[in-house]
């Protein structure tokens, strides 16, 4: 073998690994966090100040008890309406949502038995009438 033939094999192999790449990455599914993220990139400025309403007034406590597999969220007295989203950054079709009617439980108990193993952030988003709050918290499973 001589180096014109060495060099014609690697352009073929480094060609042929190119297109392998290519082929694969075509077929990776991404999703977007959001549809309509433009619109809420707009609503920023109200998601921040419903992150310090809860920061300054009242503060969900939302535990994981890994052992019991469940989170147990405590929900604040004045709470008249909200929702807790289980959003899942990896695959957003896992994502599901939970409504708070105005009369409920002091503790939100949520099953985590059925859930995918990995990352998921639990949005808690609850208003009291006059204002509006917001909470995240991670959880690992």
């Amino acid at each position: 073998m001589n180096w014109g033939k060495s060099i014609v094999l690697v352009f073929v192999l480094f060609a042929g690994f190119i297109g392998t790449m290519v082929y694969q990455m075509s077929r990776e599914h991404v999703d977007l966090v959001s549809d309509n993220y433009y619109q809420n990139e707009l609503d920023y400025q109200r998601q921040i100040d419903r992150e310090n309403n809860a920061r300054q007034n009242m503060a969900a406590v939302i535990t994981n008890q890994p052992d019991q597999q469940q989170v147990v969220c405590e929900l604040p007295k004045t709470l008249q309406n909200g929702q807790i989203v289980f959003y899942r950054p990896g695959d957003r079709k896992q994502d599901f949502k939970i409504t708070i009617p105005a009369s409920h439980e002091a503790q939100q108990v949520v099953s985590t038995a059925a859930l995918a193993r990995g990352r998921w952030r639990i949005q808690f988003t609850w208003s009291d009438g006059s204002r509006e709050y917001y909470q995240e918290s991670q959880l690992d499973l």
